[in-house]
């Protein structure tokens, strides 16, 4: 509570809890009241010089004479963002964002699945972003950012660029009499890249683009392709959005994070505005999990829109070498994983957001984590039952699906959706050559032969009488016991599953060869 004043003026009321400072001689400065129990800020007295209002409850200091100072109301707790995201989403911005991106996002497909929905039960649908431009979900964050920079006038969205190169000021209006950017740019793995480049294009505005040391091939490709420059530093995500933030404050550029702004999040959200849609039954949606961004936009909107009826179940999926959020959901704050390599580099974020952890805590209601294998499988069923090319991140939810490890609503529809389909064309070959053997379409055999003329062809005939089909062979004489004028043979064969593949060897070694098998 402040010291009263001396007799010149009338002392303000005090406020309504604590007792009353005792009033100092005529002149001189009050002495300081004694603390009485929290209460709130009496109003200000009307006249008299007093000190500076000390903070309430605790013992005042004796103020010096000045001017009468004003009385601040008493404090409410602030907002955080993640509350001020939630604030805009109910207030149906959402909805103002769907109607900016609409010029470049298109309004992707939603695809039934009626194996996925016969292995798994339920209905199944899958919500293909991968056919969205630029192959992912991420092209409608990207877009609603840029346009939210232009409006509100600059790269750091108040009007005013940081200081830069050629120093401080507002940037010149263009042709249309709006403010312009500098330019953007961002730490990303590719999609978010590839989407910002795309959508600065059609801005007219640069694009740099911080991707990791080890990015795929074609995502680098692809953003240089859309115009964007990019830089290869880092051996993840997170070390790329450190190097994004300093070349945006050392050239005033726009700063793009990849999902934790607002802005990003709100444009991710129209996602999710198109599945109450088109889907009226809408019961369970499995979404990939990286930093956080799309499954919080589809969440906020989705249950907004759901709060007083039939609530939606929303479940994210993460990779088990990269899964920061169920040990930081369980500490209530961010923590950095130790991520190892992973096909789901789209995914592959080390740390949640500091915006989207608190959504997904509010809003997601579980979260699974799934393994390397089960989304190399997902990607090849993906591929040869729905024809579908989808990323590693982007088949999580069908991994998570498949491996049992979410199940579908015993009503209703359940949407899986599939977040990107930017892979490259050799990690797809490998993968889908494993899925081969996984499958049992793949034999790899050893065995020995006569080293004369026609050896190798019985062996090709007895095969080929068994309906394998020869992929590869080699010859080996080095590092195996072989007697005099006889060769191995190391054969990789095609078959038509495991019982064709049983069936083959079951021949061979009644044409007396000795066989061993090097695919189990």
């Amino acid at each position: 509570m402040s010291p009263s004043t001396g007799s010149t003026g009338s002392t303000g009321t005090t406020g309504t809890t604590g007792s009353t400072g005792t009033t100092g001689t005529t002149g001189s400065t009050g002495i300081t009241g004694t603390t009485g129990t929290t209460g709130t800020t009496g109003t200000t007295g009307t006249t008299g010089t007093t000190g500076t209002t000390g903070t309430t409850g605790t013992t005042g200091i004796t103020g010096t004479t000045g001017t009468t100072g004003t009385t601040g109301t008493t404090g409410t707790t602030g907002i955080t963002e993640a509350d001020h995201v939630a604030q805009r989403i109910a207030a149906g911005e959402a909805v103002q964002a769907r109607q900016i991106v609409a010029a470049l996002v298109r309004h992707t497909p939603l695809l039934s699945s009626h194996s996925l929905s016969e292995r798994c039960g339920g209905h199944v649908v899958l919500k293909a972003e991968n056919l969205q431009r630029t192959g992912s979900f991420k092209l409608r964050g990207a877009v609603h950012k840029i346009s939210r920079l232009e409006s509100d006038g600059g790269a750091d969205g108040h009007g005013t660029r940081p200081p830069g190169a050629d120093g401080p000021g507002t940037r010149p209006p263009g042709a249309d009499g709006r403010t312009r950017s500098p330019g953007v740019v961002a730490g990303s793995a590719g999609n978010h890249g590839q989407s910002l480049a795309y959508a600065a294009r059609a801005q007219g505005i640069p694009c740099e683009v911080f991707m990791p040391r080890e990015a795929p091939v074609a995502k680098v490709a692809a953003v240089e392709a859309f115009g964007g420059t990019v830089h290869l530093e880092g051996d993840s995500v997170d070390d790329c959005v450190i190097a994004a933030r300093a070349r945006a404050a050392e050239t005033g550029a726009g700063f793009v994070h990849p999902f934790d702004d607002p802005d990003v999040i709100l444009g991710q959200a129209t996602l999710g505005l198109e599945l109450l849609e088109d889907v009226p039954d809408l019961e369970t949606v499995v979404v990939p999990v990286g930093g956080g961004g799309l499954i919080s936009g589809i969440a906020g909107v989705i249950k907004a829109a759901r709060a007083g009826g039939d609530r939606v179940r929303v479940v994210g999926v993460q990779v088990d070498a990269c899964a920061p959020f169920p040990e930081s959901l369980r500490g209530g704050t961010p923590t950095t994983f130790a991520a190892r390599s992973t096909i789901a580099d789209g995914i592959a974020v080390k740390r949640p957001g500091d915006i989207t952890l608190p959504l997904v805590q509010r809003w997601v209601d579980a979260l699974v984590v799934v393994t390397e294998e089960e989304i190399a499988d997902a990607m090849v069923w993906l591929l040869e039952r729905s024809k579908l090319v989808v990323e590693g991140g982007g088949a999580a939810g069908v991994a998570a699906l498949m491996a049992g490890k979410v199940a579908p609503a015993g009503t209703g529809s359940t949407v899986i959706v599939l977040s990107g389909g930017n892979v490259d064309a050799g990690l797809l070959a490998a993968i889908a050559q494993r899925g081969e053997t996984t499958a049992g379409r793949r034999l790899r055999v050893f065995t020995r032969i006569s080293d004369r003329p026609g050896g190798l062809a019985a062996l090709l005939t007895c095969i080929a009488q068994a309906g394998g089909n020869v992929v590869h062979a080699d010859h080996v004489r080095e590092a195996v016991p072989l007697q005099v004028r006889e060769t191995g043979v190391e054969i990789t064969l095609e078959t038509r599953g495991r019982q064709h593949a049983d069936a083959i060897v079951a021949a061979l070694q009644q044409a007396g060869y000795d066989v061993r098998r090097l695919d189990a």
